[in-house]
């Protein structure tokens, strides 16, 4: 079976049984969320795609992202900025698709 989930302003082909590491839910480690499936397919042909189902996955824990730094500079103007990014991630392990 396959999904595309969206989550956190992106959207992600998902199987069952796979870890991915998505933008920070608002949820515990260990607990169980659900997603809205934009679109889902079985592997056989007797059930097409379609539009709609249900993922449901598990959060495995929070952690953050490596640092990415900004840098700014002008030449021969004296101008020099830094700035750091880091993005709290969770990631979670697909345990099923549910086709509507």
């Amino acid at each position: 079976m396959y999904a595309i989930i969206k989550t956190g302003g992106k959207q992600y082909w998902v199987v069952p049984g796979e870890v991915l590491q998505v933008e920070k839910i608002k949820a515990e480690a260990g607990k169980d969320v659900t997603f809205d499936a934009l679109w889902s397919a079985a592997e056989n042909e007797t059930q097409k795609a379609n539009k709609g189902g249900k993922v449901t996955a598990t959060i495995l824990r929070h952690l953050k992202s490596p640092k990415v730094i900004v840098f700014r500079k002008r030449s021969k103007k004296a101008y020099e900025k830094s700035k750091g990014h880091r993005q709290e991630l969770s990631e979670i392990r697909i345990k099923d698709i549910q086709l509507s």
